[in-house]
């Protein structure tokens, strides 16, 4: 089987009414970036970032993956798929897929302060951390989350896989966001792409099938496209 690589970003799980950064009204709007989601938010006031991402841990509660999620575990059955996503939601594994990197981190696990190796997970009926939680060294708990201005951990293995894809798909990101946006330096030139998004996306590779919807259906006509031509 070929290798599917899919990098998603937050359209993928806006249509399952998780807040992104420019949503009108949304979550993030009540909030400047750099007081919850920097290493100097986090020291100005760790209360309020804790409370934030209680907040967005919340939400997820409420949510469901999306056809856009669905659909992709459903392409397992084809091909081996590797999924990268920037988004920091459990939507893909809840969907069913079976690997995925996080570069941005995960909502649903906290790690030491002082030890980014110590990591914990969260569970649906207790979510919510408190200033005083603290990991077995005795340190805060803070959001495993890669705020601006942190190094991407993950980045090396995305790169790696990245320059394994048969076929590349694209789903719900602007490519404004690096590193995440120069992962498409490292595939192959004539390595398809599939950009799916209602926005208008620059993109400038060849071989990109671009399908102007968004991630559900987008994924529909991926599916049906993909069996076409690979199966």
């Amino acid at each position: 089987m070929k290798n599917l690589v899919v990098l998603t970003g937050a359209g993928i799980s806006a249509e399952s009414g998780i807040s992104t950064f420019r949503d009108a009204g949304g979550l993030w709007e009540q909030y400047a970036i750099e007081d919850v989601a920097t290493p100097k938010g986090w020291m100005k006031n760790k209360k309020l970032v804790t409370e934030f991402y209680n907040q967005r841990r919340k939400q997820l509660l409420h949510v469901k993956p999306n056809y856009g999620h669905i659909g992709l575990a459903e392409l397992e059955k084809l091909f081996y798929v590797s999924i990268i996503t920037q988004n920091v939601d459990n939507l893909h594994e809840r969907a069913g897929s079976s690997y995925i990197v996080h570069l941005h981190g995960e909502l649903t696990k906290v790690r030491s302060e002082k030890d980014e190796d110590l990591i914990y997970d969260l569970t649906p009926d207790r979510y919510e951390v408190k200033i005083g939680d603290l990991c077995e060294k005795g340190s805060q708990l803070r959001p495993h989350i890669v705020w601006f201005g942190e190094p991407v951990p993950l980045m090396e293995e995305a790169i790696d896989i990245t320059k394994q894809a048969d076929i590349l798909v694209v789903i719900g990101t602007s490519l404004n966001v690096y590193p995440a946006a120069g992962l498409l330096y490292y595939v192959q030139t004539n390595t398809p792409i599939f950009l799916i998004d209602p926005n208008d996306v620059s993109i400038k590779r060849p071989n990109v099938h671009i399908i102007k919807k968004k991630a559900s259906e987008g994924v529909k006509d991926l599916i049906k496209l993909l069996k076409e031509q690979y199966t």
